[in-house]
């Protein structure tokens, strides 16, 4: 929220504002459209509907949420705005603070100091008027628990030696609607649904859902609160900075001592971010005057209840939903106060003291955490390259002969259609003979058609994936969601800037691909070769550039010498292992030989089969390309360039020494890629060239023609070359032509 206007990022405040039990079918079938069209998880409104408990079945709004495909006409944010501001809401407006001249004791740029104790104005509590301990335990229970979450509760206590009363473990194992229900029939007597507690000491309960198996830090199911509590100051004081600091508070108790209870809105993804989250909000607190307990850092730690007596003092509500409505909005709120950057840092104090570096993802190439970009030509198979990453995390295996550490991975898929990816995945599983072990680790987000900027795509993606613990977020390719002109080295690193964010919030690393620029690539660096600014090959911590090497008609003789032996030993394993068994090391190796063998050993329809099996491996070897793969790398020593041979649809690494020798296709110039210059063989070449040009644009014609309709913009796009270039492509085509924009194919082609 900002200046009193809305954006899609706070939906879930508005919420608040409108009563699901309330609305009628239809309205709430709207509110789950207009969530889904502005980018929010199901589970954002199966927790809203569940407040409707007369109503509400668990499952449904995730089978509801399926159906909701789109239209020419969606149901947008627009109707939540509206609803909640028929129900109350007021758009929060910042105030900006009261000019005036600096004093000599003023400090400038002190980090997120908001306020202090001497500047901040008391705010008293109040008892409330009719004491209602269901009331006040309902109203708490319903404010942080969905119905089907377990609440931790404690009522039992004990003496330490010191005469001290601690609590006991307490109870864990009854869901929040359970408990409310009985609370409801209770007439009262919060005893009898909780057990009987010492009025002397109080009663305690947990602000976190629980697992319904313990107590512990690991038995919580969502790090979704923090407790603030200081006793440094009065309670008018305390309560006065809380406010004052818009701290995004669910709850505010008052102990029923020396302190008030502030449960705070982290909304942190897992454990490791919660205890980042709650490291910032004590530190701003410490900073603001308000002195945080800091052992009230866990996430399973115990509150006060409300709705209790404690001594001759009462344990009360003093408010719910304060401050700000999430932990982002704080934290945006916050930052803008005063920046958030890190102070200056001592050498001498981390000398001794060094922080971990983050581990290997990619054994020698990337640690967790960090970014990588793959930048290569059209037909690299990049995209297969990418999916062989994604295997190899999942299954812990080596990639491209790279050791990859074993995690969750997403590959966010902006090019292909669903079926076509899914299938890739299954193809590249099978040709790398890898068993399918863990593909509950491979999760794909198809957004082919319904991509967006990288600017307004990082938020959503973090915001899905902050619960996941990725240990890779893969996205390919990013020509699809570049903003701004590629050429431009500030709006690319704004663009990269996303990266960052991806990579921090989600504690993954990120992994891109990039083509090459248009043009002779001979001369240049393996990290000037990416089209666009140089940003994209300086920002990347790790780049891994691939060329394509030329293949000599020798090594070409003897690769399909190799594959013809391999397919005629295979035969002869099948149908006569006792001649293999007899055969020479030699003769296996030689094309004639062991087809001679296969001759006088087969039948004549074993043999024939074995012929087009043959001839299948040979265009199999025609059609296979050679690539170097030069790395320039932040973290660790530069490596030796590999070659690989890409086999489709997998790269296989070269490690007999094949390709040592052969120059990359780059460097070459033209006569030298196909004989004397203007002589027979460079004018085959060329035919060769043309042909793979027109393949490629009927390619991109294919993929492009989803609903039958396919413009010049659109095989652009796809292929990565200008309009123009797009044009005269299609004129030396004669299946393709160009009417009105409009790519169609040639009707009766011959």
């Amino acid at each position: 929220m900002q200046n009193g206007q809305y954006n899609n990022d706070n939906l879930d405040e508005l919420l608040e504002y409108i009563n699901p039990s309330l609305l009628d079918y239809q309205e709430w079938c709207g509110i789950g459209m207009a969530l889904k069209d502005a980018g929010y998880d199901c589970s954002v409104w199966d927790a809203w509907s569940a407040q409707d408990g007369a109503r509400y079945h668990v499952g449904e709004c995730e089978k509801k949420w399926n159906t909701f495909n789109g239209s020419k006409h969606p149901v947008t944010a627009g109707t939540i705005v509206k609803m909640a501001l028929d129900n109350g809401y007021q758009p929060q407006k910042r105030v900006c603070k009261e000019q005036r001249a600096l004093d000599w004791d003023d400090v400038i740029g002190e980090d997120y100091v908001v306020t202090s104790a001497e500047q901040t104005q008391e705010m008293p509590i109040r008892e409330p008027d009719e004491w209602n301990p269901v009331k006040q335990i309902s109203t708490y229970i319903e404010t942080l628990f969905s119905s089907d979450e377990n609440v931790g509760y404690v009522v039992k206590s004990w003496r330490n030696k010191d005469g001290k009363c601690l609590p006991e473990a307490g109870c864990c194992d009854r869901v929040a609607g359970k408990l409310l229900e009985e609370l409801a029939i209770c007439e009262g007597d919060i005893g009898a649904v909780f057990g009987d507690y010492d009025p002397e000491v109080g009663a305690w309960i947990r602000f976190n859902p629980l697992d319904g198996k313990g107590v512990k830090n690991e038995n919580v199911t969502d790090f979704r609160y923090a407790l603030v509590e200081s006793d440094n100051l009065s309670i008018e004081q305390q309560n006065g900075i809380l406010h004052e600091l818009q701290l995004p508070i669910a709850c505010l108790v008052f102990s029923g001592s020396k302190s008030l209870h502030a449960i705070v809105k982290v909304e942190a993804g897992n454990y490791s971010e919660y205890r980042q989250r709650v490291d910032f909000l004590y530190n701003v607190c410490d900073k603001n005057g308000l002195k945080v307990d800091r052992s009230c850092r866990n996430p399973s730690r115990l509150s006060r209840m409300p709705g209790v007596i404690r001594g001759n003092q009462k344990q009360f509500l003093v408010e719910t939903n304060i401050g700000l409505g999430s932990w982002a909005e704080w934290k945006d709120y916050i930052d803008s106060v005063t920046d958030d950057l890190p102070e200056f840092e001592s050498m001498a104090d981390a000398w001794e003291h060094m922080p971990e570096l983050s581990p290997p993802l990619i054994d020698g190439v990337l640690r967790q955490g960090h970014k990588m970009l793959i930048a290569g030509p059209s037909k690299a198979g990049k995209s297969y390259a990418l999916i062989e990453m994604c295997i190899a995390i999942a299954e812990g295996r080596k990639w491209l002969g790279w050791q990859c550490a074993k995690g969750r991975v997403l590959y966010v898929n902006l090019e292909l259609d669903r079926a076509s990816c899914l299938h890739r995945f299954r193809d590249v599983y099978n040709a790398l003979q890898i068993p399918p072990i863990s593909l509950k680790s491979i999760d794909i987000w198809n957004l082919r058609g319904v991509t967006e900027p990288m600017d307004k795509l990082a938020p959503k993606l973090i915001r899905r994936a902050k619960k996941k613990s990725y240990l890779a977020v893969i996205i390919d390719p990013i020509y699809k969601v570049i903003t701004g002109d590629e050429n431009s080295a500030d709006q690319m690193a704004h663009f990269c800037n996303q990266f960052d964010k991806v990579c921090t919030q989600l504690g993954c690393a990120v992994i891109y691909c990039h083509h090459h620029s248009k043009g002779a690539q001979g001369g240049k660096r393996s990290m000037d070769r990416a089209s666009g600014s140089g940003v994209f090959a300086r920002d990347p911590d790790a780049l891994i550039d691939m060329t394509e090497l030329e293949l000599t008609e020798d090594i070409l003789k003897q690769e399909k010498n190799k594959s013809a032996c391999e397919v005629c030993m295979k035969a002869l394993q099948q149908c006569a292992p006792d001649v293999l068994r007899d055969a020479s090391p030699d003769d296996l190796l030689s094309r004639t030989a062991v087809l001679k063998l296969c001759r006088d050993n087969l039948t004549m329809e074993q043999f024939e089969v074995l012929q087009g099996n043959i001839s299948c491996s040979e265009r199999q070897v025609n059609q296979m390309t050679a690539w170097r793969l030069d790395g320039t790398l932040r973290e660790f020593p530069k490596f030796e360039p590999k070659n690989l041979w890409f086999y489709y649809p997998v790269h296989v690494e070269d490690t007999i020494g094949v390709l040592k020798d052969l120059q990359m296709d780059v460097d070459l110039l033209p006569y030298q890629r196909g004989g004397k210059k203007g002589g027979a063989a460079e004018k085959k070449a060329e035919a060769a060239r043309r042909a793979d040009k027109k393949a490629a644009l009927l390619n991109a014609f294919d993929a492009c023609n989803i609903d039958g309709t396919v413009t010049v913009q659109d095989m652009a796009e796809y292929l990565g070359i200008s309009e123009k270039t797009v044009r005269r492509r299609i004129k030396d085509c004669y299946e393709l032509k160009i009417e009105n924009n409009a790519i169609n194919r040639t009707e009766n082609v011959k």
